[in-house]
């Protein structure tokens, strides 16, 4: 290509690469900037003897450097004569045009330990690298807000043994940085760190999808003065030894939805790193949390009155708005004999669940059947909660879908079928109590495909597995 036609292309390119341009320019035209090219004369007529000897051809390097130079051409562009491109104007063109390195492959995920081994491993990576404030003194306070499930949100056996072991563990190796203070609200208006966890099955990809296989365990300390995360651990644990039962408020409650305070708490472990935000919906509510914790331990250990009495406290204020706090109140109230107190808090439950857009409400039925299980020792109040459900939902003037839900046990068809025959059979019970909805419901049935724990152990701790669900959708 001509030096004009170099010019003329590179003045075609986008601005962005104008520097590249005019590097290629340079090095097709062979022009060094500062310096004037000399030119070679024409070559002068020489008079010679007649008939002279032919000369013997000259060697190949000879000639080239004998031959004459072409008169180099002035650049249509600068005006200009280029000479020789510079070996570092080349380098700088060859750099220019050479492919992007391929970015770095993620670190692969940790190993699944067994579960004692991976709540040590997730724990001593949180405590031993902690990012502390200068400002803590010898010893850091520390409370422990109990862990939960990172699906549901729930408590359980295997999330308080790890909270448990967690304790032992500041005890016996980092005794000289932390001092563990209980989860209430003296210790919390102290501004402690507070040590928070998530506890979820995932399959075998790692997704919280279909079979578990696998526990992930995610921990986060939190620093309430500076507002921000100072440290994460995280470790996979295999679920040989794991008792997933739920405790006793978890295992207790009715229903299920999705809580901003309890989201807020799986937002503020999950996906993030030390220096990120704790999140607000968790701080705002931490204060709640733990009167909340204290009212769960007194219904655990049967002294009903005394978590009413805390329930009822944490009510009173705007931040014990909670699913957790109107499911204590019902808990607690249907204990004591206060049938129309705990509808009441049910209705609150229904109204906190249908807000969310989605309420999970533990129907029992007979294992392949659409009929309520009946079991006196085990029977729950089933109308009670059909009519406040109906109650609930004619208040609104949005539609529902009512979709039932089966674990994985059993082929998945059957089990599809299973859950739209229950689906359909409380959405007729709804209907009959509240005839109006029966123009904003549909009924629908999706098998084990939307499992929240999928253990498949048809037990209580996979309860919500089996679930009816009252979705708010539009009209």
């Amino acid at each position: 290509m001509s030096c004009a036609r170099t010019a003329a292309s590179a003045l075609r390119r986008t601005p962005l690469s104008i520097g590249l341009a005019v590097l290629t320019l340079l090095a097709a035209c062979g022009w060094l900037p500062g310096k004037s090219p000399e030119r070679t004369p024409a070559p002068v007529a020489v008079a010679r003897p007649a008939a002279p000897a032919p000369a013997p051809a000259p060697a190949p390097a000879a000639a080239a450097q004998a031959a004459p130079v072409a008169p180099a051409t002035t650049s249509p562009v600068t005006g200009q004569t280029p000479a020789a491109t510079s070996p570092a104007t080349a380098q700088a063109a060859a750099a220019a045009s050479a492919p992007a390195p391929a970015p770095a492959s993620p670190p692969p995920p940790p190993p699944t330990l067994p579960f004692d081994e991976a709540v040590l491993s997730a724990a001593n990576n949180l405590l031993g690298k902690a990012q502390l404030p200068s400002d803590g003194g010898p010893r850091f306070p520390v409370v422990i807000d109990p862990l939960i499930d990172g699906m549901t949100g729930a408590q359980s056996t295997a999330t308080q043994a790890m909270g448990d072991r967690i304790v032992s563990l500041i005890r016996e190796r980092y005794s000289q940085q932390y001092e563990v203070l209980p989860f209430n609200t003296l210790s919390v208006a102290k501004s402690p760190l507070v040590l928070i966890g998530t506890f979820t099955g995932v399959n075998k990809e790692r997704k919280t999808e279909g079979a578990r296989e696998a526990y992930r365990i995610c921990f986060a300390l939190a620093d309430l003065k500076s507002g921000k995360l100072v440290s994460k651990g995280l470790a996979f644990a295999r679920p040989d030894g794991v008792d997933p039962t739920p405790t006793a408020h978890f295992r207790d409650a009715p229903a299920w939805a999705e809580d901003p305070a309890t989201l807020g708490y799986i937002r503020t472990c999950q996906g993030t790193r030390a220096g990120d935000p704790i999140h607000p919906m968790y701080i705002d509510r931490i204060l709640a949390a733990s009167m909340i914790s204290e009212a769960m331990d007194a219904y655990a250990a049967g002294k009903y009155a005394d978590a009413l009495a805390l329930y009822e406290t944490v009510s009173r204020a705007p931040a014990g708005h909670q699913m957790r706090t109107f499911t204590g109140l019902y808990l607690t109230n249907w204990r004591l004999g206060r049938r129309e107190a705990a509808a009441k808090a049910f209705g609150q439950v229904v109204d906190q669940g249908l807000e969310s857009k989605r309420l999970g409400v533990k129907f029992l039925f007979r294992p392949g059947s659409i009929a309520f299980w009946n079991d006196p020792r085990t029977s729950l109040p089933y109308p009670m909660w059909l009519d406040e459900i109906s109650a609930q939902a004619a208040k609104r003037q949005a539609c529902m879908e009512v979709v039932g839900h089966t674990s994985r046990t059993g082929p998945e068809p059957v089990n599809e079928r299973l859950s739209l025959l229950r689906a359909e059979y409380v959405k007729g019970q709804i209907e009959r109590i509240q005839p109006a909805l029966s123009n904003r419901m549909l009924a629908n049935g999706v098998g084990s495909r939307e499992n929240l724990i999928g253990n498949g152990r048809d037990d209580g701790s996979d309860a919500l597995d089996r679930r009816v669900e009252f979705k708010v959708v539009g009209c």
